[in-house]
């Protein structure tokens, strides 16, 4: 996209940033970029391929980003939800971030597949997107391409889901959550894990058993999930991280419903609406308080 590439040229050369947080071509499909010159800032793509949510190299925990500078990251609409959170929990201030945001439609589950975007290649999170063009952006670029191919295939399995009994999901879960190897690449791609120490790393008291059995895998995964209660932006970075491919999607697109109905909050691009986690109503339903 010529008019990204330009852009964040102009932004280098002006001083206005010192490194520009993009997507480029690499030896399988696209992949993050840190454009820091002209040569590597004309390097810069945006299409379909690019998947990989960027906000999460704007952490506090991510240092090495940090020590280039001031920073201007590319988000897509799901990834602007990312910046304001971030921004909300005040673990980066607006000021010192420009977001370029690039109109979307829709991005394929895999970034390295040569597979065109259809109903079959598009990420789960994409059908139905209602924040196609990131409002919070400091610049847009890219024409407003036709929507996302396909229907949510994410609805289909939570109303089954929602169908089975109590046993049932139960043992969904046991089986999915038991899977897990304890490797914690979702936290790591997660832009808002951003704990300078998890609770998952700590063992004075010990909250959560460090094994990569069913009991401490289960304990893991639920917890993190409920963490991320009203806080999750559905950028699908968790799940694609995982490489014994659990549904973590499922799980955090559910608890962010519940958020929804129950406080009437859904994650957003605007960082001055609080979230339910950091924010108190008198009216808020407290029937688990005996």
């Amino acid at each position: 996209m010529k008019e990204l590439r330009d852009l964040a040229t102009k932004l280098l050369a002006e001083g206005t940033v010192n490194v520009v947080l993009g997507w480029e071509e690499g030896p399988r499909g696209v992949r993050p970029a840190f454009a820091t010159d002209a040569a590597a800032a004309g390097r810069l793509v945006f299409d379909p391929r690019c998947t990989q949510n960027l906000v999460p190299y704007l952490s506090p925990r991510r240092t090495q980003v940090k020590k280039l500078g001031k920073a201007a990251v590319v988000v897509k609409g799901c990834d602007a939800r990312a910046v304001a959170g971030l921004v909300r929990e005040t673990q980066l201030a607006r000021e010192d971030v420009v977001v370029i945001g690039v109109r979307c439609g829709g991005v394929i589950a895999d970034p390295a597949s040569p597979e065109p975007l259809s109903p079959a290649t598009v990420a789960d999170r994409c059908p139905g997107c209602n924040s196609r063009e990131p409002k919070l952006a400091d610049h847009t670029v890219g024409e407003l391409p036709a929507a996302p191919p396909g229907e949510s295939r994410r609805d289909v399995r939570i109303a089954d889901l929602e169908a089975r009994t109590a046993d049932e999901r139960w043992a969904f879960w046991q089986d999915e959550l038991g899977r897990c190897v304890r490797c914690h690449a979702c936290r790591e791609a997660c832009p808002m894990c951003f704990c300078e120490r998890c609770v998952a790393d700590k063992t004075q008291p010990q909250w959560v058993d460090s094994s990569p059995h069913p009991r401490g895998a289960f304990a893991w995964n639920v917890t993190r999930a409920l963490h991320l209660a009203g806080r999750c932006v559905d950028c699908g970075e968790c799940e694609r991280a995982c490489p014994v491919d659990i549904p973590l999607g499922l799980l955090n697109l559910k608890l962010a419903r519940v958020a929804s109905e129950r406080f009437g909050y859904t994650a957003t691009d605007d960082p001055a609406v609080p979230s339910p986690v950091g924010s108190f109503q008198k009216d808020d339903a407290q029937e688990f308080i005996l």
